[in-house]
């Protein structure tokens, strides 16, 4: 090996300031009496979370940097960034690279072996790969500049599957707590919005209960992908926000679930910051785990040790379903969530094994038009006339007026003037002195009324307005 090989390497570090190994040591990572050279792939948790791909030869490492780590999938390559050539020694390494420093952050092993070189030139290098993790035949190749790909020649391991890009959350029906506790599961119903998140070479992308992709609107809930590091990972939970009392609270929540544009986004995340609360894992580490029971299920999950400063996994409970119930009332939150213990998960549907229990009522709606304000409301929105999906078309099931912040009203002026229409929306004869100075709208929003029961004509009795709700299509809501 020429002593020049390194220099780039060194002339980034300084001895005295990190612990990295700075040239080479004869006595170490020697190739001599095995059957190829030696290979090393490192997770490093640098300003940006990558894994370091090298490989020993002429007596140093050839290293490139891999932002989505080494690909199982042959279907899908991933970028390799050639970086400058390492010591022999620096295989051995992991530890904590100092803060300010060239590539600050730590690094551990992920995995090492040895390989063997099928093709070696300046845009190709093609290897087989032993190693304890990552086995098979592998080749990068050159696309511009620094930048590579690698590809995996070989079929994916035995029962391996690619994360896949949808799946829809399960859903749970209303219904009364199970008569005996034995069997189920008891978890907290909290007040925030469904969200299924994707965590893939440590990035993650965020969707809502209706496929739409919310991750920009939620800044603070990136770093769960570094938390993950090399784990891919199909994760089920709900968004949140907390008031100064700990507390759920939806009107918070709302100021955050509209917002898109990153400036904006980053402000309302250091002054109204969501929390994930993830209880149920879809996809682990290659393997889907919807056939799994829940409780395996749950295992799984609290073996990631999900606990950041803005995502945690919350306790379940196996024991006295109304206990818990009333714990949670207590607390102030809506109710609880109670799952067969051996159910497994069924995306997209709603099932009997999974049935919520509240405290109080709340109910989906689709704003079918608005009447207009009096008095001190005068010049605005006075009251919004909402309906339910049916069989024959859109039911009245009263009007809300009351639950209305300043920033709802001028929330949904603004959304009400694109969706006006001459004629109503809805199906059958409507009270005339409920809606007669009506403006109808294309029943497109959906929005939650909290209300005290239902009457026996199928009005709603005194319902508040709680927001709308931008995860849920019209096709969604249904009698609770």
């Amino acid at each position: 090996m020429s002593p020049a090989k390194l220099d780039p390497y060194k002339s980034k570090r300084d001895p005295a300031r990190t612990p990295e190994p700075m040239g080479p040591d004869p006595k170490k990572r020697s190739s001599q009496g095995r059957s190829g050279a030696s290979f090393v792939v490192q997770e490093h948790h640098a300003r940006a979370l990558h894994w370091d791909f090298r490989l020993e030869r002429d007596g140093v490492l050839v290293s490139w940097a891999v932002p989505k780590g080494v690909p199982l999938d042959p279907k899908r390559n991933h970028l390799a960034v050639a970086v400058e050539d390492h010591p022999l020694d620096y295989a051995d390494f992991s530890g904590e690279i100092p803060k300010g420093e060239y590539g600050g952050g730590s690094v551990s092993i992920w995995d090492s072996g040895t390989y063997e070189t099928e093709k070696w030139s300046d845009r190709e290098v093609m290897v087989v790969l032993h190693g304890s993790r990552v086995t098979g035949r592998y080749v990068l190749f050159k696309t511009g500049g620094k930048n590579w790909m690698l590809h995996r020649m070989d079929p994916a391991p035995e029962g391996w599957e690619s994360l896949p890009e949808l799946v829809r959350p399960m859903l749970c029906r209303a219904g009364a707590l199970p008569a005996s506790g034995r069997g189920w599961t008891c978890e907290f119903k909290w007040d925030g919005v469904r969200a299924v998140t994707y965590v893939d070479g440590g990035r993650v992308q965020i969707k809502s209960r209706n496929d739409l992709e919310i991750t920009a609107a939620y800044p603070e809930l990136h770093a769960l992908g570094r938390a993950l590091g090399s784990r891919a990972a199909i994760l089920d939970g709900e968004i949140v926000a907390f008031d100064e009392a700990g507390r759920p609270s939806f009107g918070l929540l709302q100021q955050r679930m509209h917002v898109r544009g990153e400036s904006a986004t980053r402000r309302l995340a250091q002054s109204i910051p969501v929390s994930y609360l993830v209880f149920d894992v879809m996809h682990l580490d290659g393997r889907s785990t919807l056939g799994l029971s829940y409780r395996e299920r749950r295992a799984l999950l609290k073996s990631l040790q999900l606990a950041g400063e803005r995502w945690a996994t919350p306790a379940s409970y196996s024991q006295r379903p109304q206990a818990v119930l009333d714990a949670a009332l207590a607390a102030g939150l809506e109710g609880v969530v109670c799952k067969r213990s051996e159910s497994p998960y069924v995306p997209g549907r709603r099932s009997d094994d999974w049935v919520k229990v509240r405290g109080f009522g709340t109910q989906e709606v689709v704003v079918g038009g608005f009447t207009p304000g009096k008095g001190g409301r005068s010049g605005t929105i006075g009251a919004l006339v909402l309906g339910i999906p049916s069989a024959e078309g859109l039911r009245y099931v009263g009007k809300v007026g009351t639950g209305f912040s300043d920033a709802h009203l001028k929330e949904l002026a603004a959304r009400f003037a694109k969706l006006t229409r001459k004629t109503s929306p809805f199906v059958g004869q409507l009270p005339r002195s409920q809606v007669a100075d009506a403006t109808w709208l294309r029943p497109t929003l959906v929005g939650e009324v909290r209300f005290s029961e239902w009457t026996r004509d199928g009005r709603l009795r005194q319902p508040a307005w709680r927001g709308l709700r931008p995860d849920k299509d019209p096709g969604d809501v249904a009698v609770e």
